[in-house]
């Protein structure tokens, strides 16, 4: 029995080192001395849409587009036996999929001469939190300038339109159409500047246990009595979704826009749809604005349209302040869209392709309704 114990330790050792290497949600493999794969978890084999059996027919360049840096890398780590990072590493290809950047780890295994691991990181996860932070950072900016306006611009606008006003009165009728011209146009950068101080609100948000799907019927009852009547309006809802921690008003101004903005993007297409979604998914964590606080983004909404799409050089800047496509547009639609879902703790992305743009916000559930919701997908109880 003596002589088992090593065996029956070294298995249950295994054991563990496989059961945490699965449990890592990053691909990791293994690639000996000759190149083969000789390890894949969980999160590997989904990456690379093959089995554990068999990537270990084949080196990873296989599965790697030709002349990958990464090949490179691997070469570099056995060199010099340390590890070494490389960040936004592009391996898109027709088997991996688009849009496919990653940041890669690859580290000696000093055990099992002439192997390296390596470690994919999927930037997508990464750049929800930057856009999010480049999004906060663009609101306060336009804060300052909100501030700046109300103040130093209202104020000589209103007597400009003064005293285009009293020349009106003794003007011929040529002239009037001038003073109204003025008048007019000093009531439309009023308009503009009154927009922009709502990005100098920087009162904590209101916020309650909101059903989604309410606001969501609200919106699109508005939208089908006015600016999309012409449009095909469709939901695919998850009916046992949680309630979103939220400022209602709020919320329907945001999907308001959103919508609005689809419609818009849609024109007069005879086939144009407007798709509502709403779903549960495991989110990302990050810190409520003005708190410590961190939390979880498990609610998803998304707003699609099949109009044209958004072009590739706009869309890392959609949400930036004076950013739009339309010929008369301020571009403060989306950055006050972007302001509020941060106001919440929130994320708000786009994604856009030909004929399918979609909208997608991830926002945090209820406090009440998380722990009701745990509950229910675990009916046993919360395990111990």
């Amino acid at each position: 029995m003596t002589n088992d114990t090593p065996v029956a330790a070294d298995h249950a050792g295994s054991a563990v080192a496989m059961a945490v290497l699965n449990a890592i949600q990053n691909p990791v493999v293994m690639v000996n001395e000759a190149g083969l794969v000789a390890f894949a978890n969980w999160e590997a084999e989904a990456f690379f849409g093959a089995s554990a059996a068999h990537l270990a027919r084949y080196k990873i360049s296989t599965f790697i587009p030709f002349g990958s840096p990464l090949l490179a890398l691997i070469d570099q780590v056995r060199e010099r036996r340390a590890p070494i990072n490389e960040y936004r590493v592009d391996l898109s290809s027709p088997r991996l999929g688009q849009d496919k950047l990653v940041d890669i780890y690859v580290a000696p295994v000093i055990s099992e001469p002439g192997s390296v691991v390596i470690v994919f990181q999927e930037r997508s996860m990464a750049d929800k939190i930057d856009r999010q932070l480049t999004h906060r950072a663009a609101a306060r900016s336009v804060t300052g300038l909100a501030s700046m306006l109300a103040h130093e611009i209202k104020n000589p606008l209103s007597g400009i339109r003064g005293a285009a006003q009293l020349l009106e009165q003794s003007a011929v009728d040529d002239d009037r159409a001038l003073t109204r011209l003025i008048c007019d146009e000093t009531d439309r950068i009023v308009s503009l500047v009154d927009r922009m101080e709502v990005f100098s609100d920087e009162r904590p948000v209101d916020r309650v246990p909101v059903n989604i799907h309410s606001v969501l019927d609200h919106v699109k009852a508005v939208a089908k009595a006015g600016f999309a009547r012409h449009l095909k309006i469709t939901e695919s809802y998850d009916p046992s979704l949680p309630s979103v921690y939220a400022n209602r008003d709020q919320l329907v101004q945001v999907f308001l826009n959103l919508v609005k903005n689809a419609a818009e993007a849609i024109g007069d297409r005879p086939d144009g749809e407007i798709v509502l979604t709403t779903a549960y998914r495991p989110g990302i964590r990050l810190s409520v604005a003005g708190t410590r606080e961190k939390i979880s983004l498990p609610l998803e909404f998304c707003v699609q349209d099949n109009g044209p799409g958004v072009p590739a050089d706009l869309l890392p800047h959609l949400f930036d302040p004076f950013i739009t496509t339309k010929t008369n547009g301020s571009g403060l639609g989306l950055a006050l869209v972007a302001k509020i879902i941060g106001d919440h703790g929130g994320i708000i992305e786009c994604d856009s392709q030909n004929y399918k743009t979609t909208f997608r916000v991830l926002m945090p559930a209820s406090k009440d309704a998380s722990l009701e919701d745990a509950t229910t997908m675990n009916p046993t109880g919360p395990s111990r």
